[in-house]
Parts: C-alpha cells; sequence; structure tokens
C-alpha cells in the first residue's frame, strides 16, 4: 500500500507525553502496584484484534493488576494516544467504577455497556464510549498507548455522560498509587 501523504506531511507533530494524564502534577502518587496484559507486553505492538472500529474487531484487551493499596475505594482507566497530531492526546478509554477487589478485566470487559458491574464510560473520541482501539494515521509512524490505571481512596460520583474532564476535576486530589502500561500500534 502506498505511503499516506498527510500521515508523512505530520509524522514531526504530536501531542506528547507529557500532556498524558499521567504527567499532570496532581495525579503524581506512588507506582506500587503492576498493570499488565496477556495480549501484549509493556512497550510492545497491540495485536491486531484489538484495533478500531472502522478497521478491526475493536476489542479491548485484558488486563490484570496486582493488589491496590488497602485505601483504595475505587480504581479509575484511562488510555490515551499521545502520538496523534493534535495539541492534546486522543482518549481510547475512560472508564470509572472498577472495583479495586477485582484484579483485572477479561478481553472485551470495556465494552458498552460493560459485562462488569459498576463499570462506567466517559466519553471518547466522536462520543464513543467503551473502547476505541488504536486509529492512528497511516504512515504517521508508531503510536504509543498508554493504558493508565489510578487507585482513588474516594468514589466518583458522575453523571452517565461524562467526560474527561469532569473525571480529572472529581480525581484531583484523591490518587493514591497509579500503574501504567503502554502498548504501541502504527499502520504502515
Amino acid at each position: 500500500m502506498p505511503a499516506n501523504p498527510l500521515g508523512l506531511a505530520l509524522r514531526n507533530r504530536h501531542a506528547g507525553h507529557h500532556t498524558l494524564v499521567w504527567a499532570r502534577p496532581d495525579f503524581q502518587a506512588p507506582e506500587n502496584f503492576t498493570l499488565t496484559s496477556s495480549a501484549f507486553d509493556h512497550g510492545t505492538p497491540i495485536p491486531e484484534r484489538h484495533r478500531g472500529r472502522f478497521f478491526g474487531a475493536n476489542i479491548s484487551p485484558a488486563l490484570a493488576w496486582t493488589t491496590p493499596p488497602a485505601e483504595t475505594a475505587e480504581l479509575v482507566l484511562i488510555v490515551q494516544d499521545p502520538d496523534v497530531p493534535f495539541a492534546k492526546p486522543a482518549t481510547h478509554a475512560l472508564t470509572l467504577g472498577i472495583d479495586p477487589s477485582l484484579s483485572g478485566i477479561p478481553e472485551n470487559g470495556l465494552t458498552d455497556p460493560s459485562p462488569i458491574p459498576g463499570l462506567k464510560h466517559g466519553k471518547g473520541p466522536f462520543g464513543h464510549r467503551g473502547w476505541a482501539g488504536p486509529k492512528p494515521p497511516r504512515s504517521h509512524g508508531p503510536h504509543s498507548y498508554v493504558f493508565q490505571l489510578f487507585a482513588l481512596d474516594s468514589q466518583v460520583d458522575l453523571p452517565d455522560k461524562f467526560t474527561l474532564g469532569d473525571a480529572l476535576h472529581a480525581m484531583a486530589g484523591h490518587v493514591v498509587a497509579r500503574a501504567r502500561l503502554d502498548g504501541t500500534y502504527e499502520i504502515q
């Protein structure tokens, strides 16, 4: 397939890792639990089956984590792509209400509605809720997909149509720990 001229033209434009929720000063916390996936290792490509809606099956990868701190009341998952050629990263999942007694989310557990009781999905790209798999521009280069799991000391209570901004406002001052898993995806 020939190179995409737009992807090539935007190759040096990226939001940057400094724009992730992870990098915000008010979300700094100890990294004293871990996040993994049976689908890919940290820093390696995300399999095709988890690719975004228009081109692939859009199945969220299975996620697992070690036990968060005892004071954790809720876990929040935010998946972002900091390599998009825009000012802000693209949000590929925004999920609240994760019970800290769980040890993971099974494959395709981030659908909307979720098969896991209590999970609430915020609005992601184009108003989509739930998992929105990788969809980088062809020929733009490899994109990072950063799975950020935050342990909160209180539960977040937001209406069903919450946004990333709403979630961040409610989470501020309540992050007690965090874990991260990075995957990559590229369309040549």
